[in-house]
């Protein structure tokens, strides 16, 4: 298909586009935004509704777009601003068909390691974890019903894609999924900065491990401790109480990921 020239902000072909900054999320799409996102979107079994880019970035991309069944908008960066209401500097956006999630119990037939959160309300935290969990091996990404929603715009970004790839099991209750968890088989290490915790490289790897996380600051809730088989910590240095989530479950991911 080839491409389709747009010179005015309120054309209507662009409204999926329309207001993106602060926009509520939509039940019915998100958006890609960068081409390192658009470059796993196209690989991944997600449906593209469109592409919207600068003709600059088009012609970087085309071997890519051009061959998907989805209409290619090109537009100029100011044009591309005007509808999404920020400066969309990367110039390269992609509407896709959201879907449901896989329910937790097809997760648990097959998978060997887990990546489980807990409150975590912060879309940037969401991506990084999930850009982890996909580059060290993870199954697939468990959420209780209180996390930010992991098709956010920023959350997508900041995995570089990598959610479009990596299940993720949106719960519906909590905390009863931990105990379909643990039933399951997996070792279940909750991370934690309490003192008495077990050191995260001293507990003995099982052949299936979830690992469970809060959100920082408050961390996980005395619930979710209770229904655990480990708690683990990282050891600290210089009094330094903890780490960002991001990188405490880089570091934890890494000591249980599967063998390549």
């Amino acid at each position: 298909m080839a491409p389709l020239l747009i010179d005015t902000a309120d054309d209507p072909r662009l409204a999926d586009y329309l207001g993106l900054k602060g926009r509520a999320e939509r039940a019915d799409l998100f958006i890609a935004e960068s081409e390192a996102v658009v470059a796993r979107l196209v690989t991944s079994t997600f449906v593209v509704r469109s592409f919207l880019l600068t003709p600059h970035r088009y012609e970087r991309l085309k071997s890519l777009v051009d061959p998907v069944a989805a209409p290619v908008y090109l537009a100029p960066a100011e044009v591309m601003r005007a509808v999404a209401g920020f400066d969309v500097h990367r110039g390269v956006l992609a509407s896709v068909e959201r879907r449901p999630g896989p329910a937790l119990e097809e997760v648990l037939s097959s998978a060997r390691r887990l990546l489980v959160l807990e409150g975590s309300n912060d879309h940037e935290n969401i991506g990084a974890v999930a850009r982890s969990a996909w580059a060290l091996g993870f199954d697939a990404m468990v959420l209780d019903p209180t996390c930010a929603g992991p098709f956010a715009r920023r959350a997508v970004r900041v995995s570089m894609g990598a959610l479009l790839h990596l299940p993720v099991v949106r719960c519906t209750s909590w905390p009863d999924p931990l105990d379909l968890i643990l039933a399951a088989g997996f070792d279940t290490w909750a991370l934690t900065p309490l003192a008495e915790a077990r050191n995260l490289f001293t507990v003995p790897v099982a052949d299936r491990v979830a690992l469970i996380a809060g959100a920082e600051g408050p961390g996980l809730s005395s619930v979710a401790l209770a229904r655990v088989r480990h708690q683990v910590r990282i050891p600290m240095h210089h009094d330094v109480d903890s780490l960002n989530l991001g990188h405490a479950l880089a570091i934890a991911m890494a000591v249980v990921s599967t063998p390549k």
